[in-house]
């Protein structure tokens, strides 16, 4: 079901201060920015090997990431598996019992179709399903 992780999606106030510790101190390769409106969210994308990080500052207070900062501060906020069929991959953790906060795919980045993983049924994970994008 799974293919590889994706990447890690790490919550920060802020790109312009957190960019340069992982593009110039870290040496990852920085790829670029994406106002992701549909989840109140901008994220730079950052490349390490075949491994991706992507920060991730919310536009709103009402974002995710924005109640993710709130309540825990800084870090990192989910891991993102690669799927190759994300209906199938969400049909296949609901038949398993797991308790989904996605029942539908929706619009990520990189035109990418997300859905996540209650992080109760993922042992306090908020894991991610990406098909698509890259």
């Amino acid at each position: 079901m799974f293919t590889r992780i994706n990447h890690i999606g790490i919550a920060v106030p802020s790109l312009a201060e957190a960019v340069p510790f992982y593009r110039d101190q870290l040496g990852m390769a920085f790829k670029g920015t994406e106002e992701v409106p549909e989840q109140k969210v901008t994220v730079a994308f950052l490349q390490i090997g075949e491994s991706k990080i992507e920060l991730l500052e919310p536009t709103s207070a009402e974002s995710p990431i924005a109640k993710a900062l709130e309540k825990n501060g800084p870090g990192i906020h989910h891991i993102a598996y690669q799927v190759e069929d994300i209906e199938a991959a969400i049909a296949s953790l609901v038949a398993g019992g797991a308790r989904m906060i996605d029942s539908v795919p929706r619009n990520g980045a990189h035109g990418a179709r997300i859905a996540f993983v209650h992080p109760k049924s993922s042992h306090g994970v908020l894991t991610e399903l990406c098909e698509g994008g890259h």
